[in-house]
């Protein structure tokens, strides 16, 4: 299947060359040529603009440069016609032949629907949520867990492999209060007096449950035990927990990074190391350049490692290791993502919660200074989430009731609907999830509205089969304007996965979804095959029309992560 802006910017390519080599345009280094829909669909189906670009150096007027180039477009089956409009366009129709034979394509490729090559050979990781191991999996998360696996979606649809990779955050003193947290808890669920710390304590409800499995399963055996045992079990609970919540909503990670491994092989003193050799750390209570108050406070302090991150753009130096002498989140992170680009990927994709946009600027600058390369390396920043009800934000706790996590969300709605929602704005924009509109099994869902096209596919197949009627050796010259309007959206949805890919940009196949729905529902309304009045031949290509909907219908949707069901 051709990706059809591309098709026809090579056409009016070729057309320039041949005019060049005929002596009709001169001699000139070719411009990007973009091929657009026009902004009126009585324009065409296509439409370019390059003759306006070329009229400085060739010295000539657009129009005069369009018509030159008209006259040597080479010919092409998906082309129609073609108009030269002035002040310069070149307006390009598709042949209805060659839309109708689209049809049998679309069934052909099936679920592999516009695959594309432009990742061909390439190996692409993608690394979200990577939420610490202290607790379920929060709805804050959410919205990158289901924006990054989209994202490898459709990495992969464009041709990548891809790799999906979970961050362990197992290591430092969240881990450290987890343990102490679980100690206190299955010592009160011996029956033995404890004292809860006021800072530091993991207050959920699920760490009561931990202990009490922990009890039946030890007794009194981790009563001396310090917080470490108490940690790993923990860790290893809250890890199953995740993995399963996650699943649910058809995620599933090909790697977790363990960050305790980092310290295990010596890597993060190493990177500290490389950046104290390229003179890059320096020891101080305070950061060089501060302020006399900042100064004066940081008297008496013991000196913490800054990295010189300002010789890289940042605004102010940054802490590595603390004056603890336990380094902070960033020198780990740092390098983590080193381990990442000494494994080889083309291109590297973290999806992060707006609260990180700073550890990430630090954390490339901490790559250059080791002498990386970070170009691979591509952030997709996700804004947060609000729950509304009844209009009205809905504040998030853990009393009885209440929404607080994503499987809290999951059981009042549905993994579909937590997708597509999740999906369907753009990452870097705030996100308020109705939950009212979320459960309404009608059109004003979009959710139902898309799925509900699948359905209807699938119900028109049912009532085929029981009627004894087949869609095969269709005669698809009998397909009308309906149908080939929404063959024609169908057509853009191997430009839109490229430019989803291209741009990290998954909402875009959330749109085109919609869209792609809401020319579907007019048509099945119009376009009946199974009427009694409808001659054999006719019903028998609308079949084979709605066969290729089908089709199209369930590979959008599994590029989402959602279901394509056959009733609802």
């Amino acid at each position: 299947m051709i990706l059809l802006p591309q098709a026809h910017a090579q056409l009016v390519e070729k057309a320039i060359q041949a005019a060049q080599v005929a002596g009709d345009l001169p001699a000139f280094d070719l411009p990007v040529i973009e091929v657009r829909p026009p902004k009126r669909a009585e324009q065409g189906d296509y439409s370019c603009a390059v003759a306006m670009q070329l009229a400085k150096p060739v010295g000539r007027n657009p129009f005069d440069i369009a018509t030159t180039i008209e006259k040597h477009l080479p010919s092409a089956a998906f082309i129609g016609a073609v108009e030269t409009v002035k002040p310069g366009f070149i307006n390009f129709r598709l042949s209805e032949d060659w839309l109708r034979a689209q049809v049998e394509t679309i069934i052909a490729e099936g679920d592999d629907l516009f695959q594309l090559d432009m990742g061909q050979g390439k190996r692409a990781q993608v690394e979200f949520v990577s939420a610490n191991p202290t607790g379920p999996l929060h709805i804050g998360r959410s919205r990158g867990a289901i924006v990054g696996d989209t994202i490898a979606r459709l990495l992969e649809a464009a041709g990548y492999s891809v790799e999906r990779e979970y961050y362990f955050n197992n290591a430092g003193m969240q881990m450290q209060n987890l343990g102490n947290s679980l100690r206190i808890r299955y010592l009160e669920a011996l029956g033995l007096p404890v004292e809860i710390p006021e800072e530091g304590f993991y207050q959920g409800e699920y760490l009561k449950d931990f202990a009490g499995e922990l009890a039946a399963e030890q007794g009194k055996a981790l009563v001396d035990a310090d917080w470490q045992p108490f940690k790993e079990y923990a860790e290893k609970k809250m890890f199953a927990m995740i993995r399963a919540t996650l699943e649910r909503v058809d995620i599933v990670h090909d790697i977790f990074f363990n960050e305790n491994s980092l310290y295990d092989d010596n890597s993060v003193w190493q990177v500290l190391a490389k950046l104290e050799q390229g003179g890059y750390i320096y020891e101080s209570s305070v950061r060089e350049g501060a302020s006399e108050e900042e100064t004066a406070k940081a008297a008496g302090l013991e000196p913490a490692k800054w990295f010189r991150s300002t010789q890289f753009g940042d605004k102010e130096d940054r802490v590595l290791v603390k004056s603890d002498r336990n380094p902070t989140y960033t020198l780990p992170d740092i390098a983590y993502h080193v381990n990442k680009i000494e494994r080889g990927f083309d291109l590297l994709v973290n999806i992060l919660g707006a609260d990180h946009y700073t550890q990430h600027q630090v954390v490339r600058y901490g790559l250059e200074a080791l002498g990386y390369d970070p170009t691979p390396l591509h952030v997709v920043i996700i804004q947060f989430v609000r729950l509304i009800r009844g209009g009205e934000i809905l504040k998030m706790s853990t009393r009885a009731g209440a929404i607080d996590t994503l499987d809290d969300l999951i059981d009042q709605t549905s993994a579909d609907v937590v997708r597509y929602i999740l999906l369907a704005r753009s990452p870097d924009s705030h996100l308020d999830f109705d939950l009212d509109m979320a459960v309404k099994q009608s059109n004003e869902n979009p959710v139902y509205y898309i799925q509900n096209a699948h359905v209807r596919c699938a119900g028109i197949f049912r009532e085929a089969e029981a009627r004894g009627k087949g869609d095969e050796g269709a005669n698809l010259n009998l397909l009308g304007a309906d149908e080939l309007r929404f063959i024609r959206k169908v057509l853009e949805l191997g430009e839109v996965i490229e430019q989803s890919a291209r741009e990290l940009a998954p909402h875009k196949i959330a749109f085109y979804a919609h869209e792609l729905a809401s020319l579907f529902h007019p048509t099945y309304d119009t376009v009946r095959a199974l009427h009694g009045d409808i001659p054999d031949d006719v019903a028998t290509a609308r079949l084979r029309f709605y066969r290729a909907a089908q089709v199209a219908f369930k590979r959008v949707l599994r590029l989402m992560g959602m279901t394509a069901p056959e009733r609802m």
